[in-house]
């Protein structure tokens, strides 16, 4: 193919996928909702900031799960945790050693063992960074309608 021909496909097909693909305005947002606002082509706005349920730890009972194997939730602040690879604040109340004393709950053994399965002393890394699946709760309205419904923990283990 020759060079200006195949300049001019190019340039064609980059003004197509440009009105194709433009953001959508107007009429062809009429009945589309958004999870944030009514206005689907408002600019999006940072969600408003939320108090967390709890307040200091051990000041609050702990927060019940709804399915089993869930991560227990967090039921009490964090603002401030450091968690990095020189400190993690969780474990100075939940690792073995203090959560006696601490009166709180222990790290679930799991956390204890690595990819393979193998016993560890102490936590393996790949569980260490506590907030990429346990996390505090705040009293905020859901963004979409949930009907979920927990089965009871007996029915669940008698399967």
């Amino acid at each position: 193919m020759k060079k200006p021909t195949t300049i001019t496909l190019a340039v064609l097909l980059a003004a197509i996928s440009a009105a194709l693909f433009s953001p959508l305005t107007g009429a062809e947002t009429a009945g589309v909702q958004s999870l944030r606002t009514e206005d689907v082509a408002a600019p999006d706005q940072a969600p408003e900031d939320k108090p967390y349920v709890g307040k200091t730890p051990g000041e609050q009972e702990k927060i019940a799960r709804t399915y089993e194997q869930q991560p227990p939730l967090i039921p009490h602040k964090i603002d401030g945790y450091r968690i990095d690879f020189k400190k993690n604040r969780c474990l100075e109340c939940h690792d073995r050693p203090f959560y006696k004393e601490e009166k709180s709950p222990k790290i679930g053994d799991s956390h204890y063992r690595d990819r393979e399965g193998k016993k560890l002393k102490h936590i393996w890394m790949g569980r260490y960074d506590c907030t990429q699946c346990h996390v505090p709760q705040v009293d905020a309205k859901p963004l979409v309608e949930n009907t979920f419904r927990s089965v009871p923990v007996k029915a669940a283990k008698g399967k």
